[in-house]
């Protein structure tokens, strides 16, 4: 047994929890988009505007925050999240149409 057995498998270990993790955030992005579909849904129904600046604010805040707690830099979190609300109004103006 050479000393790089003990790297690779721990290295074999941390990859295999790196893609459980990517594995979940793939089912909890899914949930998430059902349940702005819905949104969208309602907002297409009410005419609504299919964006939301106050909203979308709010929630920048709120995830920098959570994301300042849980040792995350906040700046990714929120370029994380200004993705995924670009994707969903995308979504909401579709559904205008």
């Amino acid at each position: 047994m050479t000393t790089l057995d003990p790297v690779m498998a721990e290295l074999l270990e941390l990859r295999g929890s790196i893609d459980n993790i990517d594995a979940a955030l793939v089912h909890l992005l899914a949930e998430r988009f059902k349940c702005t579909q819905k949104v969208g849904r309602l907002k297409a129904e009410h005419k609504l505007p299919p964006a939301d600046p106050s909203r979308e604010k709010v929630q920048i805040e709120r995830l920098r925050a959570l994301a300042a707690d849980a040792r995350l830099d906040p700046d990714f979190a929120e370029k994380f999240l200004n993705f995924i609300i670009t994707e969903v109004i995308r979504h909401h103006e579709a559904l205008r149409q």
